[in-house]
């Protein structure tokens, strides 16, 4: 297995991340969608956002560039944020994207600490980096340091008995089926307590 330091796990991730960069946004055509869907006539929308009918055609029709005052207006009248008046339709966001990762398939990469097993590998651009740990280590003199990276971490204890260390609270023993939720910026170490190795499942999201 190819030795790896636990820090660098995150970057695994973008490792072939498609950085493509999305079509931009029709906002005329996303506002005329959006009244259709709520079947407005022009006439009632325009009344609803408290703007000329004129004003909101030239708006649908790419005629002139709306100014704040009149997005913030016209995110009220159709009763959403300002942000969703530039959001694509869910619908045009459904990929349909899966992968199944069974069980000891995942891409291996161990540690002294650690042994990794990262799950939906196959998958590029994830807002999530899945993966179950065997936890090696049983004291924290066998960590160099803190462990620390950007985004939020969720740790599910699948065997065993483990101790979670983190720079800003108390140590807290956990068994299985006990959950934590943190900062991944915030450092932290986990070692098992168990004769055996402990197992855990970690969710890390990427930002």
């Amino acid at each position: 297995m190819e030795e790896r330091d636990p820090k660098k796990l995150i970057s695994i991730a973008h490792a072939n991340g498609d950085e493509s960069t999305p079509e931009p946004l029709d906002l005329g055509a996303r506002v005329r969608e959006l009244r259709k869907q709520r079947d407005w006539t022009l006439e009632h929308a325009a009344n609803q956002a408290g703007l000329a009918r004129s004003t909101l055609s030239k708006i649908e029709n790419g005629q002139m560039s709306p100014t704040y005052d009149a997005l913030k207006k016209l995110a009220v009248g159709l009763e959403i944020s300002v942000p969703q008046l530039f959001t694509p339709p869910q619908r045009d966001q459904v990929n349909g994207r899966m992968t199944v990762t069974k069980f000891g398939e995942g891409s291996a990469h161990a540690t002294a600490t650690y042994e990794h097993e990262l799950l939906a590998d196959g998958l590029t651009r994830k807002n999530m980096l899945p993966y179950r740990a065997r936890v090696r280590a049983r004291t924290l003199d066998e960590f160099d340091g803190w462990v620390r990276h950007d985004g939020e971490e969720f740790l599910y204890v699948l065997t065993g008995v483990i101790k979670l260390f983190t720079e800003f609270y108390e140590p807290v023993e956990m068994r299985r089926g006990d959950s934590a939720y943190y900062d991944g910026a915030m450092g932290h170490n986990v070692v098992s307590l168990s004769s055996d190795d402990a197992t855990i499942l970690w969710v890390t999201s990427l930002v």
